[in-house]
Formats: structure tokens, sequence, C-alpha cells
């Protein structure tokens, strides 16, 4: 993903790359001009105003913050990242007056599934995700599908539905009926070579079912969400949470 943000941002008319931050950072193939740095503390002062994470939690941690804290705007594809740590970043942000768009997926199709998800929650009996992706994601389930439980849980409580019905009484293999996420929904996580990213939710009523299903086929589907929010973020005070927001703009 860092590899594909930096290729997005080059190929941008209206945006320059202007520091890398990596564990690895000389590795990276990147022009001369661009600051390479392990660390945000290693940036100079005003090296760049938006800051774009795609690593994992641990890391993140150690990084978010303190960006916010030298007024860098950030742009925060990690997923793994607990309310805890959004509300520490929303200290840090009011601080400083540097905003943050944090959210689990960039890609439009899945943006707009969880917002039809949400949609058709209150109007079905049943519902369960199940999520795919490559096999090196380290976390389990993902982002999304995490994301995509809490709406869907959060309309299911405004229309007074109770937790869907499980039937199952006995379990032949541990974690056959998944993981019990928000809301008491199941959610499945398949880990697959090949797999990008992907997502099915199932909704199922007497007689009658809905599925909706995005399906990232490259990375490059991302992008456009994250050019979206890094032009947007600076105008967006505070921490923003989910790209839904700027669809509508």
């Amino acid at each position: 993903m860092g590899q594909a943000v930096i290729a997005a941002v080059e190929a941008a008319p209206d945006l320059t790359l202007s520091a890398v931050i990596d564990p690895r950072v000389d590795t990276l193939s990147v022009a001369k001009s661009v600051i390479r740095a392990t660390s945000v503390a290693e940036l100079p002062d005003a090296a760049a105003e938006v800051l774009v994470d795609f690593t994992v939690a641990e890391a993140a941690r150690l990084h978010l913050a303190p960006a916010l804290v030298r007024g860098i705007h950030l742009v925060v594809g990690t997923t793994g990242l607990t309310l805890e740590d959004l509300d520490a970043l929303e200290v840090a942000s009011a601080a400083s007056g540097a905003n943050a768009v944090v959210a689990p997926n960039f890609a439009l199709s899945a943006v707009l599934l969880m917002r039809f998800a949400e949609q058709a929650a209150r109007y079905f009996d049943g519902v369960e995700i199940i999520e795919l992706h490559h096999d090196n994601k380290v976390d389990a389930p993902s982002g999304t599908a995490m994301a995509t439980a809490e709406r869907i849980a959060q309309a299911r409580a405004i229309a007074s539905l109770e937790a869907p019905h499980d039937p199952t009484t006995t379990t032949v293999l541990q974690g056959a009926r998944g993981g019990v996420g928000p809301g008491g929904l199941a959610i499945h996580s398949v880990r697959l070579p090949g797999l990008i990213a992907h997502e099915e939710v199932l909704f199922g009523n007497p007689g009658e079912g809905l599925t909706l299903r995005h399906d990232t086929y490259d990375r490059s589907a991302f992008m456009a969400g994250v050019l979206l929010a890094v032009r947007s973020v600076a105008s967006r005070p505070g921490v923003t949470r989910g790209l839904d927001p700027l669809l509508d703009e």
C-alpha cells in the first residue's frame, strides 16, 4: 500500500511527495529530493503538510499523535486501532489544530457497501459478514468488516431489532460460526493467496435474501479515496472517522 500511495501522489499534478517514513527507508525507490526518515521525529520542521499512514496499529501508535502535535494532518488507513487510539488522536488534534481522516477502507466500492448495508439492516431478520483478504494480512477480522458490523448494529438498534438469532447448538469445529462482532453479528474471515480485499454482507428473511459484495482486484482501487482524503483533510476540523462523509461534499 505504501508503494501504491507513493505512485499515486507522484502522479497527481497538484501534490508533491516530500518525505517517506519506513524502517527500511533505504530500500524505497523515490527521487533523491524526497526526505527519507525512519520516524516522524526525524522529519525536519515543515517537511510535509499531510502524512499518509498504512502500517500496523503498533507502529501507528508511535507516530500518529506526534505528527498531529507537529501540525501535520493525517490520512490513516491502518486497521486495528482502538476507540482509545482514536480518542487520543482527537485530543492531539484539538491541541494542535491539525486534522485527521481515519478510514478502515479507501476503496469507494467498500465505502458504498457499508452505506448500503446500513440502509438494508433494519429490513432483515438475519445478517452475517464474510471478509476475504490476501494471506499477508495480519489482523482478523478486517477493520472494514468491523466498521460494517458497527454501522449495521447501530441501524438495527435504532429499529429496536435484537441480535440475529443463531440456531446452532452443536459446534463440531471451534470457530465454525465465525467471531461475534458488534450487535451480535457473525463475522467470518478468509485468508488466501491471490486475494486482495473483498467483503460480503448476507441478509436473510423467510423466503428471501440480499447479498452485497465489493471486490478489490488491485491496490490502485484504494488510491482515489486516499487522494480525496489528502485533498480534503486540511478543511475538515478534528478527526473524521470513515470516508463516507467526504463522498457527500
